[in-house]
């Protein structure tokens, strides 16, 4: 990865995670240990999603450029559907608070998509490659 993308990812990381935190204490001052477990879990996922998501429509801008909008919009379903799976998997789970879990997943999101926003306004990105100096004509 390119050293903004890097950047990208670290500043919008960090802020979820700091909600994640955040949330994972209130919660389990709230709810006990499982509302933490469960605003652990998802704290990681929206990272975890997030990060792959930025990761794929990073290389996907790079390499298909004119893919990019289908990319997103495919990457955005594939989240949501995988994340439809795991509720459906952990349905009737007893390992963590299921209402953590749902505020975490949504603060988190939301975190992520602010911090992310913050970062590419404040990013130095090129929009045009600049020539070579080398190149004589």
């Amino acid at each position: 990865m390119p050293s903004n993308d890097v950047r990208i990812l670290a500043q919008a990381a960090v802020p979820t995670a700091a909600v994640g935190a955040i949330a994972a204490v209130v919660s389990g001052v709230v709810v006990g240990g499982k509302g933490a477990v469960g605003a652990a879990v998802a704290t990681v996922i929206v990272i975890l999603f997030m990060g792959i998501g930025l990761y794929v429509l990073q290389r996907t801008a790079k390499s298909l450029p004119h893919l990019f909008q289908m990319m997103g919009l495919m990457l955005y379903a594939a989240q949501i559907l995988l994340l439809f799976i795991f509720l459906a998997v952990f349905k009737n789970t007893t390992l963590f608070h299921p209402r953590a879990f749902a505020i975490t997943l949504v603060a988190g999101t939301l975190a992520w998509i602010a911090a992310q926003t913050r970062a590419h306004m404040k990013a130095k990105i090129l929009y045009v490659e600049p020539e070579k100096s080398g190149h004589s004509s």
